[in-house]
């Protein structure tokens, strides 16, 4: 890794720059979503997970750029809290299963003011380490989620429902801060950027594999337009 390192340093303010700007633009990978919920004029086939875990993630990691004292960090993650607060609020509206969404909400708030109460009451010396650890668990878990309906998509041969846009940026996101983390020779982050860029790779090859729809839609939506 360390030559890998001095081959890219000459390159760190770019990478990191680049790193930056993919991030950002990820945050707003969730519109393409909302425009596939506002075109069909509901949910189906979506879930509240990716953009209710967005204001979750926001919510912690401005947290931690409040204890790492990091203003850029505390900036972008304003920015994605908002977004993800107003993706939240597009599902809600389109959703038919109203009371469902109020109950995952409740369930994210209270892990989410949880986690910001444990690091009110935790050792200052030790908050950083164990906080950035949970941080990264729960990233590693929302990022593995669309994996866990892997039995339905096997079966139906089918990726409907996985957030094709988010996992597709999350790939560029995870691989950015990965070649970042290397040039700066922190192996934290280089484990936490190629455990997350797999998880996305791995996803991203299931769209190689299988279609985005199941093949009897296709075959109907395929017979709807001969129709016409």
């Amino acid at each position: 890794m360390d030559a890998l390192a001095d081959v890219l340093q000459p390159y760190k303010e770019l990478v990191g720059t680049v790193a930056a700007v993919v991030t950002t633009a990820q945050m707003f990978a969730g519109c393409f979503i909302c425009y596939d919920i506002y075109k069909q004029g509901n949910t189906k086939g979506t879930t509240l997970m990716p953009f209710l875990g967005g204001v979750i993630m926001s919510i912690l990691n401005l947290k931690f750029g409040f204890i790492l004292g990091d203003d850029k960090m505390i900036q972008v993650n304003f920015i994605g809290l908002a977004l993800n607060i107003l993706y939240v609020l597009f599902f809600y509206h389109y959703t038919t299963e109203k009371m469902q969404v109020w109950a995952q909400m409740g369930i994210g708030g209270a892990i989410a003011a949880g986690l910001i109460a444990y690091t009110e009451m935790e050792d200052p010396a030790l908050v950083e380490n164990r906080f950035g650890t949970i941080i990264t668990a729960f990233m590693f878990y929302l990022i593995a989620s669309p994996l866990f309906g892997l039995k339905d998509i096997i079966k139906n041969q089918s990726t409907e429902g996985m957030p094709f846009p988010l996992i597709f940026s999350g790939t560029i996101v995870t691989f950015m801060w990965l070649l970042y983390g290397i040039i700066l020779k922190n192996k934290f982050l280089v484990i936490q950027n190629v455990v997350a860029f797999l998880l996305c790779a791995v996803q991203l090859s299931l769209f190689v594999i299988y279609p985005s729809k199941p093949k009897g839609k296709e075959k109907a939506k395929q017979n709807a337009k001969k129709a016409d």
